[in-house]
């Protein structure tokens, strides 16, 4: 809410040892990339852990990381990449297996026989349907072609060849339960949640920026870094969109959406417009921070006062998203009215802004200067705020 919000007034701290407890204070208390990195390290670590004592200590295999190997490797941000991942993942080290056994057992363990099977295992990754993991059937025909060179006996060949696969089966199983068990992907998904994940990304980044750029600190460590962050959000993106689809999937089967207050519920077109507009508004400050990245300062007045006044905009824009951060269908209407006051607030600054900008002289039209550009970026952000807003008020009359 508005009035939980807190006003930043000195810049965040630098060097590594800043940066690393800032990046803890990120991953422990929000949403975001620096969680989803720490909770894709924890579940890999327990997944390959479990796999690889299964296939070492319990089934006693010949060649045990291949459990733990494909645990990692199917490890996704939601269970239904995971899932398709695993799926892919079987079926092109089981077609890099059979491969090598039918040319092995026919051709023999020579040359020849190692480049048919290399062809063949390759033109079989190139087979749309395995997506990303084509070039696992590859990779598994090598790993086969290896064991059945150096095991004596035709049956144990066979019996060391299927054991692949079954350790590859035991890897991808654990990976997928251990995806769904431990800090789930989809835990408490709803169309709300995929709001405040992309909406606390974004007022993450911004109130770290605007306090910066009142203060002139604006070294080019400092806006490497925003860049960074911004361009990290591609997963949180992914993620938000695999939520809404599921608040939807859900609400067809759940008896409860027709009952109480869940039959009151704006509609999820309402979110997914409101959603595609926080996707919009997250490139638009990726673009933002780009331009910072680039903009090669003479610490002139002019650009000390673009900046003071460009932090006030941002400012605007972090109690915006703070708002969106909370959102609850339970307080929408309320919500609704403090956004739309908010983005009538930003849009006050951006035209103060600008009009400052033109009654400084500054070459706004000049392409080789960043001036211009930041003005647009600041008009594209307030654009696709004013459409949350519009959205949300459409939705909370209906």
């Amino acid at each position: 809410m508005v009035d939980q919000w807190q006003r930043r007034d000195e810049p965040a701290a630098q060097g590594p040892a800043a940066r690393a407890w800032q990046w803890w204070r990120r991953a422990w208390g929000t949403e975001g990339h620096e969680r989803h990195t720490l909770l894709f390290l924890l579940k890999s670590t327990v997944a390959a852990t479990v796999a690889w004592v299964i296939a070492r200590d319990v089934l006693h295999a010949r060649s045990p990381a291949f459990a733990p190997f494909s645990a990692v490797l199917i490890m996704q941000v939601t269970v239904y990449q995971a899932l398709l991942n695993a799926l892919r993942y079987i079926v092109a080290v089981t077609a890099g297996v059979a491969v090598q056994a039918a040319l092995g057992f026919l051709a023999g363990p020579d040359l020849l026989t190692f480049a048919l099977v290399t062809v063949l295992a390759l033109a079989i990754g190139l087979w749309p349907g395995l997506g990303p993991q084509g070039s696992q059937v590859a990779t598994a025909a090598f790993f086969a072609f290896s064991t059945y060179v150096t095991v004596p006996g035709s049956l144990d060949k066979v019996t060391h060849l299927g054991q692949i696969i079954l350790l590859v089966l035991i890897g991808c199983g654990i990976g997928v339960v251990v995806n769904m068990t431990v800090v789930p992907p989809l835990r408490y998904r709803s169309a709300e949640y995929a709001i405040h994940i992309l909406s606390g990304a974004l007022c993450d980044l911004v109130s770290d920026m605007y306090p910066a750029m009142r203060h002139g600190e604006m070294d080019q460590e400092r806006r490497r870094h925003w860049r960074n962050r911004a361009e990290q959000t591609g997963d949180l993106i992914r993620q938000a969109q695999d939520g809404l689809r599921t608040a939807r999937e859900s609400a067809y089967y759940n008896p409860r959406s027709r009952l109480g207050r869940h039959r009151v519920r704006p509609s999820f077109d309402g979110y997914g417009a409101v959603l595609a507009a926080l996707e919009r508004t997250l490139y638009q400050a990726a673009s933002l921070t780009r331009s910072l990245d680039t903009w090669q300062q003479d610490a002139s007045a002019e650009d000390r006062r673009l900046l003071h006044d460009y932090a006030d905009f941002l400012e605007s824009i972090s109690r915006i998203t703070q708002v969106l951060r909370t959102l609850d269908e339970d307080a929408l209407h309320r919500q609704s009215r403090e956004l739309c006051e908010l983005v009538q607030e930003a849009h006050e600054r951006r035209r103060r802004l600008t009009g400052r900008a033109e009654e400084a002289g500054l070459p706004l039209g000049d392409p080789g200067l960043p001036y211009g550009v930041l003005l647009v970026e600041a008009a594209r952000l307030m654009d696709e705020l004013q459409n949350v807003c519009d959205v949300l008020e459409h939705y909370v009359e209906q």
